[in-house]
């Protein structure tokens, strides 16, 4: 269901209507049908004269289509006529929308895309940062598809972030690399008109990361009966693998011997050597015998690569099996991981070597919630207690479980 938001602007000295909706080229034609709509480069939308006459004419225009109509921020003269709100927050475009948008880009603007998609390739990012990249460069041409891209400018980055990133509610992260992707994007251009100083990436959200007990794991294990999803689960905690260093593993970068899995090209493109854990060996020659891998180790049917979007499914079953209410995902079982052997007394440096984190600094999240110093800590409330209960003030009766203190 397509949604119009009408709102007042003042442009070029005269009171306006501003017409606003996420991109669509029927809604687009529909629009700029209507008599007296005018494109506004600088606010971004169509707009109209703004009168009672306009207004009505306009509203009785847009009943000719099944679509949502959101006037709330409109004062005056349209009270008689009943609103149609839409939701507040918008959601990211989906992978299908994103397709149909790039087959209604401008030719010249596809061809600018293919060429910075290979133009990444040629610094060698991995095909997760070209995919990030690529969609959100690609978000934004669209946004821009009335303007050369010649003449692209800090100020049009900005009002694209304001209007595309902040209002469809993306995640600070990938607000960051949106950033991320438009310098690029100036550099390949060398665009004169992009100020790279003012192109601020927010700052990264410190926020600690969920991690399960121990009691936990072997509930969510046990709740997890099929093998190839016990095999799946039991890796990722048992090496600390992302999600995607998981569905990149080969038959041969497991070492049963050594009980030993090589992670190959991760993250930064760095391998690394970790340990499995003893009781993982016939877990695995079950999963060996049952389903005969030959190249990747897990697969889906015919032999094809498993999905990422799998591996979060099934976890969340055996999370609602097991009774976990946390937000569990299959990076938690990584953060539980590091957790669980910082809580075992293993060096940083060490837990750094096994996660495959470039920076110490990365690393030293898991201090913050590690419970292995913090439990040696006294609560300084048994300390004020022991000090008033000790031998010299054994005539004072103290007790917390009454109203008073005597």
């Amino acid at each position: 269901m397509h949604r119009i938001t009408l709102n007042r602007m003042v442009h070029r000295g005269e009171p306006q209507i501003a017409i606003q909706f996420d991109y669509d080229d029927a809604v687009k034609q529909y629009v700029k049908a209507f008599g007296g709509v005018r494109w506004s480069q600088t606010h971004r939308c169509f707009y109209f004269k703004d009168s009672t006459s306009n207004l009505h004419q306009f509203f009785k225009y847009l009943r000719k289509k099944s679509w949502y109509l959101d006037y709330s921020a409109l004062n005056s003269g349209t009270k008689s006529i009943k609103a149609e709100t839409i939701p507040a927050k918008q959601t990211k475009q989906k992978p299908q929308a994103l397709q149909a948008v790039y087959k209604d880009l401008p030719k010249t603007h596809k061809e600018l895309l293919n060429r910075y998609v290979k133009y990444l390739k040629g610094l060698r990012l991995s095909e997760q940062t070209l995919k990030v990249y690529g969609n959100f460069c690609l978000q934004f041409l669209n946004y821009c598809r009335d303007k050369s891209f010649e003449n692209l400018d800090t100020k049009d980055v900005s009002r694209f972030v304001e209007d595309v990133i902040v209002k469809r509610n993306y995640s600070i992260s990938s607000h960051r690399q949106c950033i991320s992707a438009l310098k690029h994007l100036g550099e390949f251009l060398n665009l004169s008109g992009l100020d790279y100083s003012q192109l601020k990436r927010p700052k990264k959200d410190k926020k600690l990361p969920t991690v399960l007990s121990r009691e936990e794991l072997i509930a969510l294990l046990v709740a997890t009966p099929n093998l190839k999803h016990r095999t799946i689960l039991s890796l990722l905690y048992s090496a600390g693998l992302r999600i995607g260093e998981l569905l990149n593993l080969r038959v041969q970068h497991i070492d049963l011997d050594r009980l030993q899995v090589h992670v190959k090209n991760a993250k930064g493109r760095k391998d690394r050597t970790v340990k499995l854990a003893q009781v993982l060996k016939p877990l695995l020659l079950n999963y060996y015998t049952s389903y005969k891998p030959t190249d990747l180790l897990i697969t889906g049917r015919d032999g094809q690569r498993y999905s990422d979007t799998s591996i979060r499914a099934l976890l969340k079953r055996s999370c609602k099996k097991a009774g976990i209410l946390k937000t569990i995902t299959p990076h938690t079982l990584r953060h539980s991981y590091a957790t669980h052997m910082m809580d075992n007394g293993v060096a940083l440096r060490h837990i750094q070597e096994l996660l495959g984190h470039a920076k110490p600094e990365t690393t030293m999240i898991y201090t913050h919630i590690s419970q292995r110093d913090l439990l040696s800590v006294t609560n300084p409330l048994d300390v004020i207690v022991g000090e008033i209960t000790s031998p010299d003030n054994q005539h004072k009766k103290v007790s917390i479980s009454r109203q008073s203190l005597l």
